[in-house]
């Protein structure tokens, strides 16, 4: 069995990837579970940058093949922001209810069609040969005028896919049209098709 490090101590993530990628004999461990216990800096300007800046730190100290994820939220009427902030939006001590009030605040006189926004996630994988590959996954939505739904985590509640928030999905809903489902798909298909 081949293992995986994901660059990430986010059970949900773990989950969500080793569910898909345990029918090719692969194990995925935290990195965490793998010895791994530093915090990258994501000091890059896009998510791909930040993805393969966790990805190659992680390989270069273990020598294992590795998968790491960036991902955030981009809104037209602020020119894309938060963008690769989006986890530190509003100052280092934001909350998440901070954070959303903040957007919510920005856009409070924006029209409902103009509040166009996605969500956005790139994944580097770094395979046993020290390759890198890329995976990128985006899910177009747009921003409501006030929190809905109680599930989910970060901008779900004010993120609107077609007539619900993500916050109003069950996860298995959400997994199936999100940034990050759509990515780990790419990922996966690519998986199935080098997997010796």
């Amino acid at each position: 069995m081949q293992t995986i490090i994901l660059a990430s101590n986010n059970q949900n993530k773990v989950k969500e990837i080793s569910d898909k990628v345990k029918q090719f004999n692969i194990k995925i461990i935290s990195q965490k579970e793998a010895g791994y216990d530093i915090e990258v800096e994501e000091t890059g300007k896009t998510f791909e940058e930040n993805a393969i800046l966790k990805a190659e730190a992680i390989y270069k100290t273990l020598g294992m093949p590795v998968i790491s994820d960036d991902s955030g939220l981009e809104i037209d009427a602020l020119n894309g922001e938060p963008g690769v902030y989006s986890g530190r939006y509003g100052g280092p001590n934001a909350t998440v209810k901070d954070k959303i009030d903040k957007i919510l605040n920005l856009l409070k006189d924006i029209e409902q069609d103009k509040r166009t926004a996605r969500f956005k996630c790139d994944i580097c994988y770094i395979d046993t040969k020290g390759e890198k590959h890329i995976f990128e996954g985006i899910c177009e939505g747009k921003i409501t005028k006030e929190t809905c739904g109680e599930s989910g985590f970060a901008y779900d509640p004010i993120f609107l896919y077609d007539t619900r928030t993500f916050a109003q999905m069950t996860m298995e809903e959400k997994n199936e049209i999100s940034h990050r489902g759509k990515a780990i798909n790419k990922l996966v298909e690519y998986i199935s098709k080098n997997s010796n």
